[in-house]
């Protein structure tokens, strides 16, 4: 999946390039809250502003849920994009009609136009076949550098694809299938995945798909109590998918049959009658029946800790507690440090994991921080990303 053509490959140099950017930033009312998602994507419109492109940006934000919500538009990213870029970025304030085309034919090689907000329209979300055509019209070339939406077939990543080549992936794009490709095919040995997350459902093809790769599960957050169940251990009034554990014995089963370590918390913080502020660190495994586990324990951490130590690759997705209450936030903390101190390879797949280690101010001093929760999720897990399948093959 990750042998595509990418933006270096063509020519664009006075052609007009739909790029397909993921630009689903937060908002402070007239300004972006956050542009980390704008400035992951600056590599690739740098080389088509210097290649001399005609560049229409396209990008969704939030769920407007098909019609226009003024507190979903993209103009305030507009004028943040015309900061970062040091240039004045146009903004015909729709993403099909009259006055988007003329917005279009006025850009001169090497200006940048941005749509607003894509899903302003129903068509996007449902791929219509129409919409789709109105958006390919404006361009030449197709440029994907939006992996967060690579998951989902919707006009502006798989519908434009099909009517405009050549359909490149931008060098986001490109460094998500890099890195994430890695763990799935060479992964330096040990290779340790810390597995987190409210459910066990969420992360049942991941187990299964990285089970022949994986040396060590480290499991944790509200899915573990759905494991410990499984293993005969009460969990008083945790987190638990009860019609889940017949599964989750089986893949514990499978780990040992086939030689992996499966690593259960063995001890945790626990709040008592669900009061926050009423707590207690446990002895051992077991929790009582008026109990719940918010987060692992000090001995579940100098396990995990020590894993990770040893790893040469790390992937880790999802927390390993309730990180965003501060007094169940150690066990989340201690693996967000140790992954940045650790000498491995180390991958975060997206979602409350990037939020935990961006809280922890260590998100920079991993190998790689996965612009795309979801769509990590799904290609960890071996399922197809439609809008990596549109993108065209290198020669």
């Amino acid at each position: 999946m990750s042998n595509k053509l990418t933006v270096r490959d063509i020519d664009v140099a006075g052609k007009c390039v739909f790029c397909r950017v993921d630009f689903n930033v937060p908002l402070d009312g007239q300004r972006v809250a956050d542009d980390s998602r704008m400035r992951a994507s600056m590599p690739t419109l740098a080389v088509l502003v210097e290649r001399k492109a005609r560049v229409v940006l396209a990008s969704h934000l939030g769920r407007p849920k098909g019609k226009p919500s003024p507190e979903l538009s993209l103009r305030p990213v507009a004028a943040r994009l015309t900061e970062l870029l040091g240039a004045e970025v146009a903004f015909p304030g729709d993403s099909i009609g009259d006055a988007v085309r003329e917005t279009r034919d006025r850009l001169r090689p090497g200006e940048v136009m941005l749509l607003e907000n894509l899903r302003f329209h129903r068509g996007e979300e449902a791929n219509d076949a129409e919409f789709a055509q109105q958006l390919a019209a404006l361009a030449e070339v197709y440029v994907n550098d939006a992996f967060g939406t690579a998951h989902r077939a919707h006009a502006s990543t798989v519908g434009v694809p099909e009517r405009v080549k050549p359909a490149a992936a931008g060098l986001l794009m490109e460094r998500e299938l890099e890195q994430l490709g890695k763990l799935l095919s060479d992964p330096a040995s040990p290779f340790v995945a810390i597995l987190g997350g409210a459910k066990v459902s969420d992360k049942i093809e991941l187990i299964q798909n990285l089970m022949p790769r994986v040396d060590v599960f480290l499991i944790g957050g509200g899915m573990a109590y759905t494991f410990l169940k499984a293993a005969m251990h009460p969990v008083g009034r945790s987190l638990l998918e009860e019609d889940r554990t017949t599964l989750a014995k089986a893949l514990m089963e499978r780990a040992r049959r086939d030689g992996k370590d499966f690593v259960l918390p063995m001890d945790h913080v626990v709040t008592i009658d669900g009061a926050d502020d009423r707590y207690r660190t446990t002895d051992n495994v077991d929790i009582m029946a008026n109990e719940a586990g918010v987060d692992i324990g000090p001995r579940t951490i100098e396990q995990f800790v020590r894993r990770i130590r040893s790893a040469r690759t790390v992937l880790w997705n999802g927390p390993v507690g309730r990180f965003e209450v501060e007094t169940f936030s150690n066990g989340t903390r201690r693996v967000a440090e140790a992954l940045a101190e650790a000498s491995a390879i180390t991958v975060l797949g997206g979602g409350d994991s990037v939020a935990a280690a961006q809280q922890f101010r260590v998100a920079d001093r991993m190998t790689h921080v996965s612009t795309g929760g979801g769509a990590a999720l799904e290609f960890l897990s071996g399922i197809s990303l439609p809008g990596v399948e549109a993108l065209q093959d290198a020669p």
